[in-house]
């Protein structure tokens, strides 16, 4: 049987061939996934599970006239293969190379950059009122959405809006059960029921004044296309429900969807996941977290996790299973995980809200209005803090630091390593006056031995890592051991000074004030956002204070960073030790 996918450079060429075709192309776009996220590494369940509702997708409509956005956009590789990227598709993730979520300035046919969930809604309905202000009723608009993120409240505000235009928008719900974890809440038991025909009579979507079908077997392919063409005809706002099954036609992603949501480099035959080095490593940031948490929360029976829909990547798990009535995934809501943490507190828990930093964004005004307002002590620790990696803009975690800093009340903190991130969970729950939030970062720490009898840090306070005579350099966060070893590393080093900033906020004026006494030239270092980050802090306290001295800061400039390996992030960004110790050298 000739191939065909490598034929296809365009859903012009998809059309070309005959429908009894298109299941053979639907098998070596799974094939063709399959082979390259097993060396390259990247998100794979979802994408395999929508191959044949986007080989439909791009059979029936005519894109990228007719505009099509995918929620989050885990799911769209296929997407991305049959719209010209099939040749780049290997450099997916990679510095240079494509983006792993839908990007307007990569292609045409990415109608709307997407990578944090529920937008898709908002944004399809935004284009089709645009399309009738300009008499464009011939175009079709499509949104697809997961039943983990249609459960998010941006979701249904777009939801509750569209219901009551006559846009011609079709959402699609791809229900898997699962987004990353399984799905949680009111909304799956009813998916669930619809599913099963149990159901209460009436359905939720056509209530909201939405014209429904479904569910629908979203691996037919020939179904889907029947479906697809009559929803073509019908007015006004439509929502398609389709089941799917996350990891599709990769036996072990079916089986195990979680860890096949994104599972590393793994057997293409067999979907073994490839194993790793037998050498004891670190463990990752996130499992110090979850398992330091489980031991606080057995002495302190106050303390409650709670996570939005993030419970492996943050590894509240261990909570979960430890302690489960003491841990809540409340689903792709964190403005509600906020707003929720505050009211325990004021009941007198102690609340763990764990957030990755670049999703705690979509929940600023809770930080603010809920929380800092009121000084409710809720101990945000946010994950994923810095630069991430191959996920990109959408994720990087760099402006925590920066929208924080300027709120009243918070008290904000960036840890040294696994040690360092135990003892100040462990005097947060011995009870603060103020809400904290802890930074840290994705990805392994620097200690194979961590677990040490916890110690109570004086908030505010700072270290010195090594005394200097000429320059000294104050770094916050994991970052500073990269400095340790630049210093180590370098001649006529007796004139660096190194200085450990645990906290940005408050910010330890008595030593910036010795700093300033003592030295000729300071250096600021951060992995976050330059523009009102630690270093802006250090040069408003040394504004303040006096006697003027050079202060120059390392820090993300002011662009979106791209994806790539955190390294080449670095240097990119020019925080990297090599950028670092070019810039000492110039004053030495």
């Amino acid at each position: 049987m000739d191939p065909l996918l490598a034929h296809i450079d365009s859903p012009k060429d998809l059309k070309k061939l005959s429908k009894d075709r298109l299941a053979q192309v639907a098998r070596e776009l799974r094939e063709f996934i399959i082979d390259i996220v097993a060396t390259k590494e990247g998100h794979l369940g979802a994408s395999l599970g929508v191959v044949e509702l986007t080989v439909a997708l791009h059979y029936v409509f005519n894109t990228p006239y007719d505009k099509l956005i995918w929620d989050v956009g885990h799911q769209a590789y296929g997407h991305k293969i049959l719209t010209g990227r099939k040749d780049l598709f290997e450099t997916n993730r990679q510095l240079n190379g494509i983006s792993g979520f839908p990007k307007m300035s990569e292609s045409e046919y990415d109608a709307f950059g997407t990578g944090h969930s529920s937008t898709s809604i908002s944004a399809i309905l935004g284009m089709a009122m645009a399309s009738k202000l300009k008499g464009e009723h011939d175009r079709q608009h499509i949104a697809v959405i997961g039943d983990a993120s249609i459960a998010s409240g941006m979701a249904f505000e777009g939801l509750n809006h569209a219901g009551v235009t006559d846009t011609n928008i079709l959402i699609i719900l791809n229900d898997n059960a699962i987004g990353i974890d399984p799905s949680v809440g009111a909304l799956k038991k009813y998916l669930t029921n619809v599913k099963k025909g149990t159901a209460k009579d009436e359905n939720i979507f056509e209530c909201l004044n939405f014209n429904y079908s479904g569910p629908l077997d979203g691996h037919d392919l020939y179904g889907l296309i029947r479906e697809l063409e009559r929803l073509k005809s019908v007015s006004g706002p439509k929502l398609l429900h389709v089941i799917t099954t996350k990891g599709k036609g990769l036996q072990k992603a079916e089986e195990n969807q979680v860890a096949y949501h994104a599972p590393g480099k793994f057997d293409k035959t067999t979907g073994e996941l490839l194993k790793k080095s037998d050498r004891p490593e670190p463990l990752k940031y996130q499992d110090v977290f979850g398992h330091t948490l489980v031991e606080l929360a057995k002495n302190n029976e106050r303390i409650v996790g709670i996570t939005p829909a993030m419970p492996t990547g943050s590894s509240l798990k261990y909570l979960m299973e430890a302690i489960p009535d003491r841990a809540f995934d409340v689903g792709i809501a964190e403005q509600h995980a906020v707003t929720m943490a505050a009211s325990m507190a004021t009941a007198g828990l102690v609340p763990f809200c764990n957030i990755y930093s670049t999703f705690l964004q979509r929940a600023y005004d809770q930080v603010i209005h809920d929380v800092a307002l009121q000084n409710i002590p809720v101990v945000f620790c946010l994950d994923r803090a810095g630069l991430v990696g191959q996920d990109g803009p959408t994720h990087h975690g760099v402006f925590d630091i920066a929208h924080l800093r300027c709120i009243p009340n918070m008290i904000l903190c960036a840890p040294l390593n696994e040690v360092e991130l135990r003892n100040i969970m462990y005097t947060a729950q011995l009870g603060l006056e103020n809400p904290i939030a802890i930074r840290y970062p994705r990805g392994r720490g620097v200690l194979l031995d961590w677990q040490l009898p916890f110690e109570k840090i004086a908030i505010g306070t700072t270290f010195e890592v090594k005394k200097g005579s000429k320059i000294a350099i104050l770094s916050t966060g994991t970052i500073g051991n990269n400095i340790t070893e630049l210093l180590a590393a370098i001649k006529n080093d007796e004139a660096l000074g190194h200085y450990h900033f645990p906290f940005i906020k408050p910010l330890d004026k008595y030593r910036i004030q010795q700093v300033l006494e003592s030295y000729d030239h300071i250096v600021t270092v951060e992995d976050g956002s330059a523009i009102g980050g630690f270093g802006s802090g250090i040069l408003e306290v040394a504004n303040d204070l006096g006697p003027y001295k050079s202060i120059k800061v390392f820090g993300i400039p002011d662009v979106f960073i791209p994806h790539g390996t955190q390294e080449e992030l670095y240097r990119l960004a020019q925080i990297d030790m090599q950028s670092i110790k070019n810039y000492l050298e110039t004053l030495l």
